[in-house]
């Protein structure tokens, strides 16, 4: 997960009135909103769901264009079309900071193709190739278990619960999970002050989000429109806790409103915090401009000034953080807000 805090120019002056930090109170009637068409959403399983992340992590680091990369995309076309979903693929080519040139694929699978009205999830499947945060071992390779692959896992298991449901049991939305690559092969300026950006950043393109910038420029399906979109990062971490992100609030706030009631009527108002933080630079960004508006589920630091959790781009982002407890709040909130459609 890129988790550079945004700075794309022509964005900025639109976002520097977001609150930074703003702790909100929660709604008093948050945990008896009504909601429309509510149904009782299936159990969202955490086992299954810690198992589709181990058996990511097996491949080792998901860093595009190298073979564990290749593997582990042959995996997930497969699983996904082992769960009945119908599966495309988009294979791309890319540039990144340090003057790769990558070979990235995109993955698409539709729930209930036919349905009209259809949600996004999105999640990055790739790997950082380095660990430049990690304060012993800058340039080791990362396993992403909580970055990438939880927030894949979890869309893995949303659709696995999905597929599952007799047609009478199923939400009345379609639902597209995007696994979208080459997220985090990008520039750092904390720590690679050393290093010339060549891709840069601009309002136009990013050296952050490879994938999702190119799906936007590239929709797959052709002109696919979707009522919204959820973007999974960093969803399986032990204290794993989720805030109210600036972008996500500044072109989706009904869709925030929508996800942390949900959250506080099915008990898991300890991890989706009534608290409003700062932008980031995230897949989101790039979904929202291609016409989805997109919020952004990942993990921020509960208390302090840090954005992001100590783990995030070091060697510590192994499954020895993972714990179910945090992908069971978020995979079971995501299913009852897919079910109250």
């Amino acid at each position: 997960m890129k988790k550079l805090l945004l700075a794309l120019p022509a964005l900025a002056l639109l976002l520097t009135a977001c609150p930074a930090e703003k702790p909100t109170d929660q709604p008093a009637d948050a945990a008896n909103a009504p909601a429309t068409n509510a149904r009782k959403a299936p159990a969202f399983s955490a086992d299954s769901a810690y198992a589709l992340t181990a058996r990511q992590v097996a491949f080792g680091p998901r860093v595009p264009s190298r073979p564990a990369h290749v593997a582990c995309g042959n995996y997930l076309v497969a699983t996904l079309k082992r769960y009945g979903l119908k599966v495309m693929e988009q294979p791309f080519e890319a540039k990144t900071f340090d003057g790769h040139t990558i070979q990235g694929r995109n993955i698409i699978a539709q729930f209930q193709p036919e349905a009209a009205r259809r949600v996004a999830v999105f999640a990055h499947w790739d790997t950082r190739p380095f660990a430049d945060q990690d304060k012993l071992r800058k340039n080791a390779p990362m396993d992403g278990a909580s970055d990438g692959a939880s927030a894949v896992a979890t869309a893995l298991e949303i659709a696995r619960t999905l597929s599952q449901q007799p047609a009478a049991a199923r939400p009345g939305v379609g639902v597209d999970i995007f696994l979208l690559d080459a997220e985090d092969w990008g520039y750092e300026q904390g720590t690679q002050s050393e290093l010339k950006n060549e891709v840069g950043e601009t309002s136009e393109r990013s050296s952050w989000c490879l994938g999702s910038q190119y799906w936007a420029a590239h929709l797959v399906p052709a002109g696919y429109r979707a009522e919204y979109g959820i973007l999974l990062d960093m969803v399986g971490a032990k204290d794993g806790r989720f805030t109210r992100e600036g972008t996500s609030r500044q072109n989706a706030l009904a869709v925030v409103d929508k996800i942390w009631s949900t959250a506080a009527k099915i008990g898991y108002s300890d991890y989706f915090l009534y608290r409003d933080t700062d932008p980031i630079t995230d897949d989101h960004v790039f979904t929202t401009r291609a016409g989805v508006p997109t919020v952004d589920i990942y993990d921020h630091p509960p208390y302090g000034t840090e954005p992001f959790p100590a783990y995030h781009h070091t060697t510590a982002d192994n499954l020895s953080i993972i714990d179910r407890k945090t992908m069971k709040a978020v995979g079971q909130t995501v299913l009852q807000v897919l079910y109250d459609e």
